[in-house]
């Protein structure tokens, strides 16, 4: 794929300001930077403005905040109006409490193709070795950095991208800490549901409208390395329901959500 395809990165955030500056030096030690970083801010308080108003800057790439009202967990809804905001043709997407190896976005590129959305691993930080690295800001984890674990997900082995590589019709194991796909093919199935409300499984229904239209899911390995930062398990209150909404748009082979990208105002 062209290096020089345009790209937007959609970080997710919410009140780990520490985090997400940790995130930020990572996106700033690319290979290849993005186009334009776009922090989809779920209410967080004035520390993450801060962070973000501080690196705004000098950073080499715009970075736009788009925020709203702390009315509960609504990543749905936030990602939409960051991705709204976007003028990248290729979305990359992650969390703020994880750090990017730096050939991160150029792996994504090198692994972008028509018709298909990407899904990533990420290797693990103990809860130790996460506190170093949010007091110490050094973020230059690797393969064999002490405190990562399911380190396989660490590996880097560009010769053997084309063996980590694989292609699925299933909507299974998708994160949004690390997908990507075309904003075209985004806007085709009208974004993120924002009936999904609560931790769990947005990313996964997002995919399935995926498969709904034919959008096939690449599985990459020994490639779009990132590390996540160990944190407490989010309340999962809403899960079963969501997991609902999950059977329903596969029972229904659902292409589009009724309540999305396009219903947001």
């Amino acid at each position: 794929m062209n290096p020089v395809l345009s790209t937007s990165l959609i970080i997710a955030t919410y009140n780990w300001a520490e985090a997400l500056r940790c995130c930020l030096l990572s996106v700033a030690r690319q290979k290849i930077l993005p186009t334009e970083v776009i922090i989809a801010d779920d209410g967080s308080d004035d520390r993450t403005r801060a962070v973000i108003n501080e690196f705004q800057k000098e950073f080499p790439v715009p970075i736009i905040h788009v925020w709203h009202e702390d009315e509960g967990f609504r990543k749905t809804r936030i990602l939409n109006k960051a991705i709204m905001q976007s003028v990248g043709k290729y979305l990359i997407q992650v969390d703020g409490d994880v750090l990017l190896h730096p050939f991160f976005i150029k792996d994504h590129i090198a692994a972008a193709e028509p018709d298909t959305f990407v899904r990533g691993s990420r290797a693990r930080i103990t809860e130790v070795r996460t506190a170093e690295v949010l007091e110490s800001r050094d973020v230059s984890l690797g393969f064999y950095s002490q405190g990562v674990y399911h380190r396989l997900n660490a590996l880097r082995l560009p010769v053997f991208r084309s063996l980590g590589q694989r292609k699925e019709m299933a909507s299974r194991s998708v994160r949004g800490s690390n997908l990507a796909f075309w904003k075209a093919d985004f806007l085709k199935i009208n974004g993120y549901n924002n009936e999904l409300n609560g931790w769990g499984h947005e990313d996964e229904e997002l995919a399935a409208r995926f498969i709904n239209n034919n959008i096939i899911k690449k599985i990459v390995k020994m490639s779009a390395v990132q590390y996540h930062l160990h944190h407490e398990e989010l309340p999962r209150l809403n899960e079963s329901h969501h997991s609902q909404i999950i059977k329903n748009t596969l029972v229904t082979k659902a292409k589009i959500c009724l309540n999305g990208y396009e219903n947001l105002y």
